[in-house]
């Protein structure tokens, strides 16, 4: 029975972790994986699916080497898009043979963004800096109010103002460091003991101005949140995703 109860507590810790694991992540991080050397997921990344049209007969591909063709997409199929690399999609839909995931050439099919590629891209890039902004809960210019919210969640004080330039908001956050604490004690044998605990301090305050729902001013309007380091700049949200 005592084993019994052993194995469900383990269970337990284990699932509450995965849990733990899976709600702090602030999006869905298998975007960023790498599908094969020198590609980069996509489905997941942006907030809708990106859809593609087949423009010629394509072949599909296992793998982003572009040999061994599965099939063939027909001209006019519509694919989406899961990952790129330099030269290549691998996408999901229907080909002549059934349904099939693979890899077609880009020169294959059609965007209603003609620059569909390069875009991705930045987005990528920028979707990593931002991510580890979040994970380490610091913020940037240039990150917008969704991902601050992300990193620091709610504010203890908001304000907005309305100008000839237009709608400027701004946002405070107490910023909070975990500072070790060591107590001494007896245990239950009458050892002397040292116990090492961690308390959460407000260390200053950070002002964040937004302008078109984006971080354009960081400001230390109270002790030194910042470390002394600067604001950190991250490119500006990628339009048309």
């Amino acid at each position: 029975m005592k084993a019994f109860c052993l194995v469900l507590l383990a269970l337990g810790i284990t699932q509450s972790a995965q849990s733990q694991s899976a709600t702090s992540s602030p999006r869905n991080r298998s975007s960023l994986a790498s599908v094969e050397p020198g590609t980069f997921a996509v489905e997941g990344m942006t907030p809708k699916p990106i859809v593609l049209k087949v423009q010629i007969e394509a072949p599909v591909y296992p793998t982003s080497k572009l040999q061994g063709a599965l099939g063939s997409f027909a001209p006019g199929a519509l694919v989406t898009l899961l990952a790129m690399s330099d030269t290549a999609y691998r996408v999901r839909g229907r080909a002549r043979h059934g349904d099939v995931a693979g890899w077609v050439l880009k020169t294959d099919v059609l965007s209603a963004d003609p620059n569909l590629s390069a875009n991705l891209k930045k987005l990528y890039e920028r979707t990593k800096l931002v991510d580890e902004l979040i994970q380490h809960k610091q913020v940037a210019l240039g990150m917008t109010s969704q991902e601050v919210h992300a990193s620091l969640g709610k504010p203890s004080r908001k304000s907005s103002k309305i100008t000839a330039a237009g709608k400027e908001e701004r946002l405070e956050y107490a910023i909070y460091d975990q500072v070790p604490q060591t107590s001494t004690g007896v245990n239950a044998f009458g050892q002397i003991v040292q116990t090492v605990v961690y308390i959460r301090v407000e260390v200053g305050t950070l002002g964040l101005s937004f302008k078109d729902n984006v971080v354009s001013e960081i400001e230390e309007t109270k002790g030194n949140p910042l470390g002394g380091g600067g604001a950190r700049t991250v490119p500006p949200p990628v339009v048309g995703f």
